[in-house]
């Protein structure tokens, strides 16, 4: 084990925070063969416009309620002109009649990743943080990180020292040390947390205050933070678990709401519609609705390769029962810019090389396409992370997206 000195701030954005974790099951949805043929829940929610356009999106929705794939799902997108498509079906309870629909509160866990970096790029545009300035700095417990040679079995040396997972909002999880030295391979972590507390460092307010004063009230967004009120808890989307015959299983499921650290990483809830706001302010460079978030060149920056001959690679899952194994883009080199995926060819399912992306664990994925001025969304909350028949009806939405723009 050996110390290193004046980590960089661009290692930490360049990794994102680690998988989160949730509770006990308790109810059950039927099997999947119970839901073969659509019913009336398929329909439960606000059906998307311009039915004949993107009839293959609301046909793909409808059977994944129908089939059991999902209990409940957003979808919207939107493009240069504004939103173009969405719809909402199935319940956000199956225990219960309400529908889903766009103002359905979704826990976003990873698709936190892209506000945090948002706000540490508003530092760094106001000239009060450098991408490039040793972080010691800023926080003094990195001026000398750890770096183990426990690699990969870091749950493993959690487990051995009593240290906390990061999933608890526990400020003893940062105490974890650095498997590797930063630049020698692109490695998901908790990184994105870390750059959640510099931003509090800098801008001497929390995270919540932050977020709400200089993204949310700006965009419009009035249903998203980490402490979610009584009310949005009425609204909240119930977490399901995939079981081994495929049917799915009720658990319960919220982020810690007395946390010692607000996560960067994964801690924020949203609506659809919230969410849908920031992803235009990204599509429209960095402005929506008259407030300007970003600058211009920032936003382009934030979807640019940042981690040169590196190459995004596979995750691969140490705990199955909530993530599966993922790769957005099998075959293809996968470059990260500061907190996104980015394919370096075409897409499979329409979207163009350059296009920037990422996922929260309960299968919430969102893409921008700066190409075709296209961004695209989808929500449901299910377990484990990467489910494969979640991640179809994905695909199948942005096939059935681009298919009917091209008609326009």
């Amino acid at each position: 084990m050996l110390i290193i000195h004046q980590k960089r701030r661009r290692d930490f954005l360049r990794l994102g925070a680690t998988s989160l974790l949730g509770a006990a099951a308790s109810a059950t949805r039927p099997a999947a063969a119970e839901w073969a043929t659509p019913s009336e829940d398929a329909l439960i929610g606000t059906p998307g416009g311009q039915r004949g356009r993107f009839k293959t999106i609301d046909e793909a929705l409808a059977l994944g309620v129908s089939s059991g794939t999902v209990a409940g799902v957003v979808a919207l997108a939107a493009d240069s002109r504004g939103v173009v498509y969405e719809a909402a079906y199935g319940r956000r309870d199956l225990a219960h009649p309400d529908g889903v629909t766009q103002d359905t509160v979704f826990w976003l866990l990873s698709m936190t990743k892209a506000i945090t970096a948002t706000a540490c790029m508003q530092l760094v545009e106001q000239g009060k943080l450098s991408l490039d300035q040793p972080m010691g700095q800023v926080l003094p417990q990195l001026a000398a990180p750890m770096v183990s040679n426990w690699s990969d079995r870091i749950p493993r040396y959690e487990k051995a020292t009593g240290m906390p997972d990061i999933s608890e909002s526990r400020n003893g999880a940062f105490a974890t040390p650095l498997e590797f030295d930063p630049g020698e391979r692109w490695q998901y972590g908790i990184g994105m947390d870390v750059v959640g507390k510099i931003v509090e460092a800098v801008s001497g307010q929390s995270l919540e205050i932050y977020f709400r004063e200089n993204i949310f009230e700006p965009l419009g967004m009035a249903d998203t933070g980490f402490l979610i009120s009584s009310a949005q808890k009425q609204r909240t989307a119930t977490t399901y678990a995939r079981q081994a015959d495929g049917s799915l299983k009720a658990l319960p499921f919220e982020m810690p709401q007395r946390p010692e650290f607000f996560s960067g990483g994964g801690g924020l809830f949203s609506t659809p519609r919230d969410y849908m706001a920031f992803l235009r302010m990204l599509l429209a460079d960095g402005t929506f609705n008259g407030a300007q978030i970003l600058k211009a060149q920032t936003v382009a920056s934030m979807r640019t390769n940042q981690i040169g001959d590196l190459d995004v690679t596979p995750l691969k899952s140490s705990a199955p029962a909530w993530s599966n194994d993922a790769n957005l883009f099998p075959g293809m080199e996968q470059k990260w810019g500061l907190s996104f995926d980015i394919n370096t060819r075409p897409g499979p399912n329409g979207r163009s090389a350059g296009s920037y992306t990422w996922a929260g664990l309960l299968n919430c994925y969102y893409w921008v396409d700066p190409v075709k001025r296209v961004t695209g969304a989808i929500f449901t909350q299910v377990l484990p992370f990467y489910d494969a028949r979640v991640v179809d009806l994905y695909g199948a939405f942005e096939r059935g997206l681009y298919m009917g723009l091209a008609s326009l």
